[in-house]
């Protein structure tokens, strides 16, 4: 207070060894700055709520996969349990720097975290899945090995806008191999690969829990099941360990309560399992057997995100 007095000039408090009290320029200045106060007060008073319970928006940025198997599938829950809190998805393959776009957290493989990030697993390895429809098996012999597929049309999966159609990885007794495939429709989204096998247009090569629901339906059959490999998991990442927000730690929780997640953990990049690496121009993950595609380009953030997925209704 002395140092205000004496930056202003002007005293502010009379003051003794036995008490304070204002002078008529601190009582001026008090009435001025008391709503100011008030305001102050009220947002501490805010702050402390949040901290308390989940509220305010949760932004998370995430690969198109994460989207659809780890966040679509709670995303209703958590957002009935917490009523008060806005959630804001924006997918997108490309490694951004989520705290400088203003994201509370990201999630994809483990390779893409920074190494000052705090990393929770989010999702166990995956399994592939090649499926196709009845109706289209109806029509011809399911392939019993990789080289069958030469006699199918299959559902190809493009890297890039520009870039090379997808080889298929398989692997059997510890040996694995790649497969170059045919067909008439070529996608490069996974959703769309298992839409197209859905509707009897060939053979796709897609995540198991994405093919899952219409493995349960019925409307999918699966094929090659012994030469199917799995490739690692999927990573929630975000910055620093204390005052971590409380809806963020909601959402955490829901995650690892569904997916049964190991804790959370600093990453440093010196595991000794399999990596993946993302490599723009010929974008994929690389993972010690297994190369799986993703597309380049950063989504826009988006609150609405549709694919068909664990929970949600096949289509028909």
């Amino acid at each position: 207070m002395r140092q205000l007095e004496e930056r202003l000039g002007v005293r502010l408090l009379h003051r003794t060894t036995r008490s304070v009290s204002l002078t008529d320029a601190g009582r001026r200045l008090l009435d001025r700055l008391r709503p100011a106060i008030d305001e102050i007060a009220g947002a501490l008073e805010d702050l402390n709520q949040e901290r308390q319970r989940p509220m305010g928006r949760l932004r998370i940025y995430a690969i198109h996969l994460a989207g659809a198997a780890v966040v679509a599938p709670i995303w209703g829950r958590f957002l009935s349990t917490h009523p008060e809190v806005h959630l804001e998805l924006a997918v997108g393959e490309a490694p951004i720097d989520i705290v400088a776009k203003g994201f509370d957290a990201g999630i994809g493989p483990r390779d893409r975290v920074p190494a000052d990030m705090i990393v929770v697993r989010v999702m166990g390895p995956m399994k592939i899945a090649v499926v196709g429809a009845p109706t289209y098996f109806a029509r011809r012999r399911p392939p019993r090995t990789p080289d069958d597929l030469a006699r199918h049309s299959c559902v190809q999966y493009r890297v890039a806008a520009d870039g090379a159609v997808f080889a298929w990885p398989f692997e059997r007794n510890r040996q694995s191999r790649r497969t170059s495939v045919e067909g008439r429709v070529i996608v490069n989204e996974a959703d769309l690969a298992v839409r197209a096998a859905v509707d009897g247009l060939g053979i796709a090569y897609t995540i198991e829990s994405l093919a899952e629901p219409f493995l349960r339906s019925g409307q999918l059959v699966r094929v090659l099941e012994d030469w199917s490999p799995s490739f690692e998991g999927l990573y929630l990442y975000y910055p620093g360990h204390r005052q971590v927000p409380a809806t963020l730690r909601a959402f955490i929780d829901m995650i690892r309560t569904a997916r049964g997640s190991a804790p959370a953990r600093r990453s440093l990049h010196r595991s000794r399992g399999p990596l993946w690496r993302g490599v723009c121009g010929q974008r994929s993950y690389v993972g010690s057997r297994l190369r799986l595609p993703v597309r380049c380009g950063v989504a826009k953030p988006t609150r609405v995100f549709t694919t068909n997925v664990r929970g949600a209704r096949p289509f028909h």
